[in-house]
């Protein structure tokens, strides 16, 4: 599965894990992306991953 919101394109960042010790090891951020079916702008009915921010943000017309 692609996590990267198909209407912002947001995906996967890096970043460190710090543990007790301050040693550092890389790890990943995932994008909260959910699966929904959504109304393009042309008029055509999409399933695509789109982002909880552009959900909330009420960028998506939902079906």
């Amino acid at each position: 599965m692609s996590r990267v919101c198909s209407v912002c394109g947001k995906g996967q960042t890096s970043g460190n894990n710090v543990s007790h010790s301050k040693r550092r090891t890389r790890r990943t951020f995932n994008a909260n992306v959910q699966k929904v079916s959504y109304k393009k702008e042309d008029g055509t009915i999409c399933n695509d991953y789109v982002c909880t921010r552009c959900l909330k943000g009420n960028k998506v017309d939902r079906v």
